[in-house]
């Protein structure tokens, strides 16, 4: 964008690097903030900083974390024999929010997508099988996103629980809960047909 302010033109394309926001939301982002929110633009703009320069990973989890042990592996009341694996961050939220689960978790920060440069290493699948050989997880929770990538994350996962002895298990996937047949996608009745389980 041609502009004659090079600090706008900075502000803008700093904003573009926010999931879903092109050139022109961008632009509306930069005119919002210098037209009526200068003090909260300088309030977000403390913040960013703070948070790019403490936030990093949990050593145990490699969830976000100021210190290096999040509070939910630092926490006496969670149950340290089961262990749910998610994708990221945003999934340990979800399953927090949504749920009841009160266990430990492994964010994987990925999935295992070779093209992608992302290998076990880059997952900290190593650190996972460590964590995995101490002997105290009884259960490996995968939940991992119903992907092509997520599915070869999870069958992966689910082979080192075994070798370490543990039991995998897997998030179960398909119609959901008030949904009707006729608008559920086929890949989505497929794999709950396939998934189906036996009623009492």
């Amino acid at each position: 964008m041609a502009s004659s302010s090079p600090l706008l033109a900075d502000l803008i394309e700093a904003l573009r690097i926010l999931p879903g926001v092109g050139g022109k939301s961008a632009q509306r982002m930069a005119f919002h903030l210098l037209e009526r929110e200068r003090e909260r633009g300088l309030k977000l703009s403390v913040a960013l900083e703070q948070a790019m320069k403490r936030i990093g990973n949990c050593s145990r989890c490699r969830n976000f974390s100021e210190e290096p042990v999040c509070a939910i592996c630092a926490s006496t009341s969670r149950d340290r024999h089961v262990l749910c694996v998610v994708e990221s961050p945003t999934d340990l939220t979800a399953v927090e929010q949504a749920t009841g689960y009160r266990g430990q978790y492994f964010v994987l920060l990925g999935r295992l997508s070779p093209l992608d440069g992302l290998g076990p290493e880059e997952l900290g699948l190593d650190q996972l099988n460590e964590r995995l050989g101490e002997g105290e997880i009884e259960e490996l929770i995968i939940a991992t996103n119903p992907t092509v990538e997520g599915e070869a994350t999870a069958h992966y996962l689910a082979q080192l629980a075994h070798r370490a002895g543990v039991r995998p298990s897997r998030l179960a996937h398909g119609v959901p809960l008030g949904g009707e047949l006729e608008y559920v996608d086929r890949g989505t009745l497929a794999h709950a047909f396939g998934s189906r389980q036996h009623m009492d």
